[in-house]
């Protein structure tokens, strides 16, 4: 299968990006840092990179050019993400913005630019990572209202494109983390040790996104044993 994966230069789109290859599917792995993604290209001769800012619209032309080595897509995971931990009277709306953008629209970006080589997959599925607090009926916490409602808009686009998408076969789940111990959560909650590393967490987004399509569709499934 082909691949595509966003936020992969570090944490769970990193070792999401592995664990694929290692299974023999091709992927093609995006992020800003090109550094870590060449570090991440290393891994295998299966992983292309490719150096993006998806909170632009400037990179349609360049996914383009990679996308059509790869002819269809079957996979994609929308796993870019930003996290700022302040405050709401804090929070300037530049801050709500960046994370808008890179927790919401940057799905909506590449979905549209992989939307052609979805279609030619006749079976893919489109999964994003969304987190437990955009999770309806979630513990919520301070200082993640820019977060929690970024990550709340991508749950909501998942349920509009499940049944926008149907006749084309393309499956749309997201999955709401719980607390895994990335860079990320490090630097917002710097005391908190979470339950899961990002190999854990990863192993079970590859199994879902490979085998979850034949039983959901449309589907927001909590993933936490813990959701700081």
């Amino acid at each position: 299968m082909n691949i595509v994966i966003s936020g992969a230069s570090k944490g769970i789109g990193f070792e999401v990006a592995i664990k694929f290859a290692n299974l023999g599917h091709r992927v093609l792995a995006l992020a800003r840092n090109s550094d870590k993604l060449k570090q991440l290209q290393k891994a295998s001769p299966l992983i292309d990179i490719l150096s993006i800012d998806l909170c632009n619209d400037l990179g349609g032309d360049s996914i383009q050019t990679k996308l059509n080595a790869f002819s269809k897509v079957d996979i994609l995971i929308n796993n870019a993400g930003q996290l700022i931990n302040k405050p709401f009277l804090n929070t300037s709306i530049e801050e709500f913005n960046l994370q808008i953008n890179a927790n919401y629209l940057s799905s909506i970006r590449l979905i549209q630019w992989t939307y052609p080589y979805l279609l030619k997959s006749k079976a893919s599925h489109i999964v994003n990572i969304s987190s437990m607090g955009g999770f309806q009926g979630s513990s919520k916490y301070l200082g993640l209202s820019g977060y929690s409602a970024s990550k709340g808009a991508l749950i909501t686009l998942t349920e509009c494109l499940a049944n926008e998408f149907k006749e084309d076969d393309i499956s749309v789940n997201a999955l709401a983390l719980g607390a895994v111990g990335t860079e990320m959560l490090a630097s917002a909650f710097p005391d908190y040790k979470a339950p899961l590393t990002p190999k854990q967490m990863a192993q079970y987004i590859v199994d879902f996104s490979i085998n979850g399509k034949q039983y959901f569709n449309g589907k927001i499934l909590p993933v936490a044993l813990d959701n700081p």
